[in-house]
Formats: structure tokens, sequence, C-alpha cells
């Protein structure tokens, strides 16, 4: 399952309240479009010049984005903070 919803939340100070963003997947992707069949074809070149199979990439990034929902990425350093939640 492809994910569908990230949430991103960024505190600046300890005491601050800071900021959640929800980037819907879909539409960015929609946006990003051109964006990323040009990474594609570059994907496609440098597998190409490295002798490593585009198949078998395509199959990596396949698993990558299929195990990512669930996914939770948590920063914390004291002063400011950063939570990733993939869904």
């Amino acid at each position: 399952m492809i994910p569908q919803l990230v949430t991103v939340r960024y505190r600046g100070h300890p005491e601050g309240r800071g900021l959640r963003l929800y980037v819907p997947v879909v539409p960015v992707l929609l946006l990003l479009s051109p964006l990323l069949v040009l990474a594609v074809l570059g994907a496609v070149v440098a597998c190409v010049v490295f002798r490593f199979s585009p198949v078998d990439a395509l199959r990596g990034t396949w698993r990558l984005f299929w195990a990512l929902p669930g996914a939770r990425i948590e920063l914390d350093d004291g002063q400011t903070a950063l939570l990733i939640s993939v869904r």
C-alpha cells in the first residue's frame, strides 16, 4: 500500500507550540510528476553507468515505498523537535 498522508511536526522552542503540517502524498506526487519522470530517467542512466539492473532498482524502490506506512522518525535535541509520521 502506498502512503496516503505524511504528518510533519516541528517545535522550535521547548515551551513553544510548534508547527504541524499534513501533507497528502498523491496530490504532491501529481504536482511533482514532471520532476519524477526526470528522476526516473536519471536513475536508469545511473543504473546503466554503474552496471546495476534497473529492474532490481525498481523492485527495491517499490519495496521501500511499500514499507513506509507506519514509519515514524523522531529527532529531538532538547530545544527543537521534529516528528515525521507516514500513514
